[in-house]
């Protein structure tokens, strides 16, 4: 407000100024990723960026993201069939690990009555290289492909 009456106003100048009228700032805080400590495993890439899928259930893609939800971060897994670009799984949690990816996909798999022939593609993240992980997909007989 002040700058824009063409008053000049540093940060520290505000910041007393803020104290001296006791108001807080309400800027939510940065997140940061939490690092897992898990084995991981090597998995090459089959997709090839090839995204033109003819039919559904034959490429899934998964994703983690964080969202801002009450007044704490919480992770959202996601799989998204490639064919129709609509999410097929999904979970939350507080922790960013690798059983967060495993119940998005176990979402997915029962909600499309335990499709054969898929490929799981995702991003070189930790909760995807898991042996978790890895195990959950091979006991599905899901095709696992990873991009770097």
């Amino acid at each position: 407000m002040v700058t824009t009456q063409g008053i000049p106003l540093s940060r520290y100048h505000a910041s007393k100024q803020m104290k001296a009228f006791n108001l807080v700032s309400c800027q939510s805080q940065k997140h940061r990723y939490r690092k897992a400590n898990q084995e991981h495993i090597t998995i090459p890439n089959h997709l090839y960026r090839q995204f033109a899928v003819t039919s559904p259930n034959q490429v899934w893609v998964g994703d983690v993201t964080y969202v801002w939800v009450g007044h704490r971060w919480m992770y959202l897994a996601g799989v998204i069939d490639l064919f129709s670009r609509k999410s097929v799984g999904w979970t939350m949690s507080l922790s960013p690990d690798n059983r967060l990816t495993g119940k998005a996909l176990i979402m997915a798999y029962e909600s499309r009555h335990k499709p054969r022939g898929i490929m799981h593609h995702r991003d070189e993240d930790s909760r995807y290289t898991s042996r978790y992980y890895h195990q959950l997909l091979w006991r599905n007989q899901i095709k696992q492909s990873l991009s770097r």
